[in-house]
């Protein structure tokens, strides 16, 4: 059986653990701490290491791919990079191989409409829809991290042209 991931980053994303068919197994809550610049809350590497070690052997890792968002200002974008970085970097000590795939594209793959309007609500309609025995793993409004990481994890591994389920009910 091979698994994947699927990761949204920045300090309020998840992991998702899927399995070859896009099955969820779990999906985890970022690692974060409140021990960056100024008490702002950053990626713990050591706490997401300890995370993925306790996984299954992982055959790939799917991230989201984004920039600084329109009017963030520098701190911000920097605190985002090295949010990706400390990612990246833990995935590279695992040897787990990370591919890239943009909100534009995992939501094109899944058939959630691009935007922001309502994405949060309809990214955790879709997962609730498709998991609906996990369904209490995404019902607070703060869960999207969760239902887009497993969403990004599933649109990954369709890309790579594994036969799962991308229908949508909307």
């Amino acid at each position: 059986m091979n698994y994947y991931l699927g990761i949204d980053i920045g300090v309020t994303g998840a992991l998702a653990l899927l399995d070859q068919n896009g099955n969820l197994i779990a999906v985890h809550d970022m690692p974060v701490l409140q021990d960056g610049p100024a008490g702002r809350r950053t990626i713990n590497g050591i706490l997401l290491a300890q995370l993925i070690r306790t996984l299954p052997p992982i055959k790939e890792a799917y991230i989201e791919l984004v920039g600084p968002r329109p009017k963030e200002g520098p701190v911000g974008a920097f605190a985002f990079g090295r949010s990706r970085g400390t990612i990246e970097g833990v995935l590279a000590a695992f040897q787990i191989t990370a591919k890239n795939i943009t909100p534009a594209a995992w939501k094109r793959v899944i058939g959630l409409p691009p935007g922001k309007d309502e994405a949060k609500d309809k990214s955790r309609s879709e997962a609730i829809r498709r998991w609906p025995a996990q369904a209490d793993k995404f019902k607070r409004k703060k869960d999207d991290g969760r239902s887009d990481s497993a969403l990004i994890g599933v649109a990954g591994i369709a890309k790579n042209g594994a036969k799962v389920d991308i229908t949508l009910d909307f």
